[in-house]
């Protein structure tokens, strides 16, 4: 679309904005003198609904009343709570029921993918990672690696960019998997890269991958509640994420989990096993030997907290509401705007490292600017909230949900002034 570069723009972009009531839906932190503060750091830790102290109430009110009964009788019981959150989970990630659920952490869930989907061989062994993946990613892979006996600086294959570009070419992971898919076990890439802001073609990769005898699994930390995801239709083998970014469940909440359906009777699969992930039909009959349940829900260990759960809850009803679809389509305007202002207001003092095409990157743009850090610093000393990676990158990140056009052209008036 058509952008301007003025405030009387912005603010008419907001009025005709469909989503703009949902701002209301959260608490914007302030500053100390009481104004709201500019919060694009919804890809760390998004803002807290509104809601979700109600709905963590009534699970605290239901245990004082209930105690233990509260797993069969409180007003949204116990036992089954984590299946309250499937089919939403589904239509967030484009996945069928069977194929998801809400556990442990991230690199949890990493470990347990692994576990059954790393399983390396001599002549096959490697672990393709995008180069600067998240740390936690790499330590991971590494760790799996070396407990199978391999050695990481021969097994752990980092893909980098072409020489003076910041992003990877899809077809430069096709022509890698082209050449060298034989030797490797598992690619396993960032659905958005966390420092770049670059999205990946996941249905391109896993197409690629597949040919070579690849197994498939995505880190989407940074593309859950993000990105428009089809993973059922991808077609990856796994994928894993956190809840407490783009997802706004609160810190270190609870993660999810994907596993393709084809995969939801490989019962001969090894894992790490757990009484939540038994038969529920015979879970309570404390049998001896582990029978788990088909699909994803068959890697669960231990019963799930519930606080945190109504936390999720409180916003996954939010993204049930408007969907993914009208969220995503908000999001390419409101990230296009701020890089159409950036380019016009600032181009001498910052450079975009996220691809400009909107199919390869979603609400957050990475900038390098002039100042590095202390510029960082001055903007939060202005009550502007980003943040900043090293070595040297200023990300931003205007969540459709409370973000607004307002907001963006005021960022980038205050990024002028720094």
């Amino acid at each position: 679309m058509d952008f301007e570069p003025t405030l009387d723009f912005a603010r008419r972009m907001d009025a005709d904005d469909p989503l703009a009531a949902y701002r209301d839906h959260f608490h914007i932190p302030k500053t100390a003198d009481g104004a709201e503060c500019l919060y694009f750091t919804g890809n760390s830790l998004g803002l807290q609904p509104k809601a979700t102290r109600e709905y963590v109430l009534e699970e605290l009110e239901d245990w004082a009343r209930l105690g233990v009964e509260g797993h069969f009788h409180a007003r949204h019981p116990w036992m089954p709570y984590h299946e309250f959150l499937t089919g939403q989970t589904a239509r967030l990630v484009g996945a069928r029921p069977v194929e998801v659920v809400v556990m442990n952490s991230l690199t949890v869930n990493l470990h347990l993918m692994m576990v059954s989907f790393y399983r390396p061989t001599p002549d096959r062994h490697r672990i393709v990672l995008e180069a600067h993946a998240f740390p936690s990613d790499r330590y991971a892979a590494a760790s799996q690696i070396r407990f199978h006996g391999y050695d990481p600086s021969e097994a752990l294959v980092e893909l980098a960019p072409r020489p003076g570009e910041d992003t990877l070419r899809t077809e430069d992971i096709e022509a890698f998997l082209e050449r060298e898919g034989e030797s490797v076990a598992l690619v396993l890439l960032g659905g958005v890269n966390y420092y770049t802001g670059q999205a990946f073609d996941l249905e391109r990769i896993t197409r690629a991958a597949h040919a070579q005898g690849c197994v498939v699994g995505f880190d989407l930390a940074h593309a859950a509640g993000n990105l428009a995801l089809r993973l059922h239709d991808d077609g990856p083998d796994f994928a894993v994420w956190c809840s407490y970014k783009y997802l706004n469940a609160g810190p270190g909440s609870l993660a999810g989990c994907f596993v393709h359906e084809r995969h939801a009777r490989a019962f001969d699969l090894p894992r790490f096993a757990g009484w939540w992930g038994h038969d529920k039909a015979t879970r309570f009959q404390m049998p001896e030997t582990f029978t788990p349940m088909p699909g994803a829900e068959g890697w669960q260990l231990s019963n799930p907290p519930i606080l945190p759960l109504a936390a999720l809850r409180a916003s996954m009803d939010l993204f049930d509401a408007v969907g993914m679809t009208r969220l995503r389509e908000k999001s390419v305007r409101l990230t296009g705007y701020l890089a159409y202002l950036l380019e016009r207001r600032v181009p001498d003092r910052v450079r975009i490292i996220t691809p400009a095409d909107p199919a390869q990157r979603g609400a957050q743009l990475s900038l390098r600017v002039a100042g590095g850090r202390d510029a960082f610093e001055r903007l939060t000393a202005a009550g502007v909230v980003c943040d900043w990676r090293e070595p040297d990158a200023l990300r931003v990140a205007p969540v459709p949900f409370y973000n607004t056009f307002t907001d963006v052209y005021r960022f980038v008036e205050m990024l002028r002034n720094v």
